[in-house]
C-alpha cells in the first residue's frame, strides 16, 4: 500500500509543478506499485519510492537542467542492467547500480519498466 511518510518537507505536486506530465506520470507509477509495500517520501527535488530503503526516485529534471523531459525516474540495483532506454548509469556505492530512465508520458511505463521497478523494490531489503 502506498502512504505517504509522515512529516514530509514537500509534496509531488510541489516536485512537479512546473511539469504537469511529470505529475502524470508519478500518478501512473503510484497505479503500477499499489499492490506493493512502498513507503512515498517527497522532497523539495525529488519524489523517493523505499522499501526499507530506497529503491526508486522520480525528479523533475528541468528544474536543474536545461531540458524538456517531463521527469526522470532513477532506479537503485545490485547490478548494472543494459539498455539502450537509459540516459545514464552510474554507481554511486559499491553494492548500488544507479539507472536514470528519461520519461515522456505515462506510457513510458511499460512492462519492461514495471520489471525494473519490481527488481529494484525486491532488492531493497
Amino acid at each position: 500500500m502506498l502512504e505517504p511518510m509522515s512529516g514530509t518537507p514537500s509534496t509531488p505536486e510541489a516536485v512537479f509543478a512546473a511539469s504537469p506530465t511529470g505529475l502524470t506520470i508519478y500518478h501512473r507509477l503510484l497505479d503500477v506499485l499499489a499492490d506493493l509495500d512502498v513507503d512515498v517520501r517527497a522532497t523539495r527535488s525529488q519524489v523517493a519510492l523505499r522499501h526499507r530503503t530506497g529503491f526508486a526516485y522520480l525528479w523533475y529534471p528541468g528544474r536543474y537542467l536545461r531540458s524538456e523531459v517531463p521527469a526522470v525516474l532513477s532506479l537503485a540495483l545490485p547490478e548494472r542492467l543494459e539498455s539502450p532506454r537509459f540516459k545514464q548509469v552510474g554507481m554511486p556505492s559499491p553494492e548500488v547500480w544507479m539507472h536514470h530512465l528519461e520519461l515522456s508520458g505515462p506510457d513510458d511505463l511499460d512492462d519492461e519498466v514495471i520489471g525494473w521497478l519490481r527488481a529494484a523494490y525486491d532488492a531493497a531489503d
